[in-house]
């Protein structure tokens, strides 16, 4: 008999390619979230917009993908996590498509807006997934890999577009982003089973009327605390092509190279933290002092050279992979969140941070505008370092212990089709 895990009951290898496959859609989602960046010069020549517009183009994105994580969750719960995550990537793929043949800078900034709808759907269901697929104690592994599986599509799509668009246009750029993860779409399809994520009845608890997820403080304090990180994370990468051409004077190419490393080397941050967070349960300590030090070095940019700029990528994109994973595993360590609403606690936590860093992006592509990219950056690890106050409310973890086995047949109080 194949072995199996203690997650979803599924055949090894059967879960490894389902965690293969929803890896290789993180990452052809994260390209489709930064291959835009390098682009926006491009984009901002052919619609006549300047540094604040593309701010708002990024924005957009974020907003999409901010307003949909909680009813994200709500799906998950009700049509299984498989189907809504597979629907939203495939979104994801069709709007980055067609932002390729956007009309105006209207038309793109809702092509956008549609494009972080798609992404909303596809990453709290997601995670939830991966994290259904093995036994407590044997998660921080897989939920750290796909967070920082993250890192390495950013990069992709950093150093992909920066190449494109010289070459052949930031229309033709998109278009590759958006042809290329519809590709993974069909892959998922085919190798994570239906039986991974489907629906279950849910419990309806007397005397509750929301979610557990919902009230809990934790999920409120990680979300609002990391505001400043996501808003500091997405405008970096972004931004930085464009800083590094129009202010460093670098070539696209080299400015692609430095953009990479203020996302991939957080491809290495998940998987060492993620399995340290599952066994060492100080996670206010963690998230405080990685937050500091990753946030703190981008006030120093304007400061150094091409080498400086390079360790500080590095600096700050390892830290802060190793922060998302920590608070991805910290998701399915709180007990006071019943198992099948981890994708709704995650959905929450991402909600506020992608809502909150849609304002800290916009901010600094209009700082950037009025003032300078100088200030910009100081503002921006200033913005970072004031969200993170919060974190002191966070309540302490408690060691999640597996699941009684459940005796079969229905609930007495489950709703089916809910």
């Amino acid at each position: 008999m194949a072995a199996t895990t203690d997650g979803a009951g599924l055949p090894t290898r059967t879960v490894r390619r389902a965690t293969g496959a929803l890896i290789a859609l993180r990452v052809g989602y994260a390209y489709n979230w930064f291959s835009i960046g390098p682009a926006l010069p491009a984009i901002g020549s052919t619609f006549s917009v300047g540094p604040a517009d593309w701010g708002l183009l990024l924005a957009a994105f974020l907003v999409g993908a901010g307003l949909l994580q909680v009813p994200a969750g709500f799906l998950a719960r009700r049509y299984g996590a498989r189907s809504v995550s597979l629907a939203g990537v495939a979104l994801l793929a069709l709007t980055s498509l067609a932002s390729a043949f956007a009309p105006s800078f209207p038309a793109l900034v809702g092509l956008r807006l549609g494009a972080g709808v798609g992404a909303a759907l596809f990453f709290s269901p997601a995670i939830g997934l991966v994290g259904s697929l093995y036994r407590p104690g044997a998660q921080g592994l897989p939920v750290g890999t796909f967070s920082s599986a993250f890192s390495g599509g950013a990069a992709l799509g950093v150093i992909g577009s920066s190449l494109l668009v010289p070459e052949v246009g930031w229309r033709w750029a998109l278009a590759v982003g958006g042809l290329g993860l519809a590709l993974l779409v069909l892959a998922g399809v085919a190798l994570v089973p239906r039986s991974a994520g489907a629906p279950k009845p849910v419990v309806r608890t007397p005397g509750r009327r929301w979610p557990r997820a919902l009230t809990f403080r934790g999920t409120w304090v990680v979300g609002v605390a990391f505001v400043g990180l996501e808003g500091a994370s997405f405008a970096t990468g972004q931004f930085i092509v464009p800083y590094g051409v129009l202010v460093e004077g670098w070539s696209f190419g080299l400015a692609g190279v430095v953009g990479i490393m203020y996302v991939l080397p957080s491809l290495f941050g998940g998987p060492v933290a993620g399995p340290f967070a599952e066994r060492h349960l100080n996670h206010r300590t963690q998230f405080v002092v990685a937050t500091l030090v990753g946030g703190g070095v981008l006030a120093l940019l304007p400061f150094v050279g091409l080498a400086g700029a390079i360790v500080i990528g590095v600096v700050f994109s390892f830290t802060y992979g190793g922060i998302y994973a920590v608070m991805y595993v910290l998701a399915h360590l709180w007990t006071e969140v019943p198992r099948d609403e981890i994708p709704l606690a995650i959905g929450l936590l991402n909600s506020i941070q992608l809502a909150g860093g849609a304002v800290v992006s916009f901010l600094f592509g209009w700082l950037v505008e009025v003032r300078s990219y100088s200030f910009a950056w100081g503002a921006l690890a200033a913005m970072v370092a004031l969200t993170l106050a919060v974190i002191a409310a966070l309540p302490a973890t408690r060691r999640r212990e597996p699941d009684p086995p459940v005796a079969a047949g229905p609930s007495p109080n489950a709703a089916p089709g809910r």
